[in-house]
């Protein structure tokens, strides 16, 4: 069994890790040419971290990414609404991490190219069509001339939001699903801040949002950290989803001018920026069904979300081992994928819809609606402790991390 991977991201050469884990052979083919540190920042919780950790990863993990300690949720005044600890600090076996997208790619490549051999990597081949025998075809991404056809046991697209290998399953469907919020998204080399290892959100959508935390440490002689912050906004247009177009500090800034906090100067912080990207806030509905023979989808090209809930990556993850473990207990491949999306398909669904209407983030949601958006006096006067925790639990067990999926996911284990 050799299975063909369309994808070099993050879920592509987790499955792969996987799959070389369980003695199942693959290939790997990625569109670009040559892998850079693309990206900002990403978390990891810890139902990801522990499926990385299985793979041997998380010393690796732990030495490129920050371990966060905690998250807190300020209003756009800010004054504290509600902390609580996260990962290992929260009691978890297994830790959160806040990392740069393209240190924890260049983790897993690395990783890749150790186990599973350079030369079942495919650099610059472009998915160009795939069928439910098995088969894909590729062009030269740089000049267009077609490649040799692919043959393997199964072929998984995870060719991210922009999915070539969607596109051919779902050829008549819409196009992506606006949720009214643009994000303006960077990284800035400052001092820590509150904890240095704080998840910290602030304020709401209507009048501009921030979510901000540290992704690597100590990167340079002053002490400093790389701090990832995103700026989100309530935005009646946008333009086309793409990670990377540049964006301008003068586009989203006047929202934010005030917000100067006895625990950061939020316009000096966006305003030393090293890098500036706009992104909209999209996702697409969830998909009725993701296999076609010997062929499915997985992670982002599967269920794209929008990223409230700090979980794409992590569900992309839990995917791979997902369908690594079914393609190693069972001889037909496409029995396998069947399998695979019987277990993640409607579980990514409820993620998908979660992050459109209660993610963690609601917390601010409910403060500001029933403030005003004003100053309060005291928070308990405002929201309880306990609908506080109900929210980030229920977002807990709807995304799979909630201690009770963690102890179930080890009982089937053993």
């Amino acid at each position: 069994m050799e299975i063909l991977i369309v994808g070099a991201g993050i879920g592509g050469l987790t499955l792969a890790l996987a799959l070389h884990a369980r003695g199942i052979g693959c290939r790997v083919y990625e569109a670009a040419p040559s892998l850079k540190a693309v990206g900002v920042g990403i978390n990891l919780l810890p139902h990801a971290t522990r499926e990385l950790a299985e793979l041997g990863l998380e010393g690796a993990l732990a030495r490129v990414a920050v371990t966060t300690k905690e998250s807190c949720f300020f209003n756009r005044f800010g004054q504290l609404i509600w902390r609580e600890p996260l990962g290992r600090y929260a009691g978890y076996e297994w830790p959160q991490f806040s990392v740069h997208r393209g240190d924890l790619q260049a983790l897993l490549m690395e990783a890749f190219r150790a186990r599973v051999g350079e030369e079942r990597l495919h650099l610059g081949w472009r998915c160009t069509g795939v069928d439910p025998a098995g088969r894909a075809r590729f062009v030269r991404s740089e000049g267009g001339e077609p490649l040799p056809e692919q043959r393997g046991a199964a072929v998984i697209g995870c060719d991210g939001i922009h999915s070539a290998v969607r596109a051919q399953l779902h050829p008549d469907e819409g196009g992506p699903v606006y949720s009214g919020v643009n994000m303006w998204r960077g990284v800035t080399r400052w001092k820590p801040f509150l904890s240095g290892a704080a998840m910290t959100r602030v304020g709401w959508l209507a009048t501009g949002k921030l979510v901000i935390y540290p992704i690597r440490e100590r990167v340079d002689a002053e002490g400093r950290q790389l701090v990832n912050w995103v700026a989100e906004i309530e935005t009646p247009e946008h333009k086309r989803w793409d990670w990377n177009r540049p964006a301008a500090l003068a586009d989203f800034i006047a929202p934010y001018a005030g917000w100067r906090f006895d625990w950061l100067d939020v316009p000096a912080m966006l305003a030393a920026a090293d890098t500036i990207l706009e992104f909209p806030m999209v996702d697409k509905d969830p998909l009725a069904r993701w296999s076609f023979g010997r062929v499915t989808l997985l992670g982002d090209a599967a269920h794209p979300m929008v990223p409230r809930g700090s979980n794409g990556a992590g569900q992309a993850i839990v995917d791979a081992r997902v369908l690594a473990d079914e393609l190693a207990a069972r001889i037909d491949p496409g029995e396998a994928l069947g399998a695979y999306e019987a277990r993640r398909r409607e579980a990514t669904a409820r993620v998908v819809l979660q992050n459109r209407s209660n993610p963690p983030d609601a917390i601010l949601r409910e403060v500001y609606q029933r403030t005003g958006d004003k100053p309060f006096a005291r928070i308990e006067d405002v929201i309880t402790a306990e609908e506080l925790r109900a929210l980030t639990e229920g977002y807990q067990r709807v995304a799979g991390y909630d201690r009770e999926s963690l102890r179930a996911r080890a009982d089937t284990r053993r």
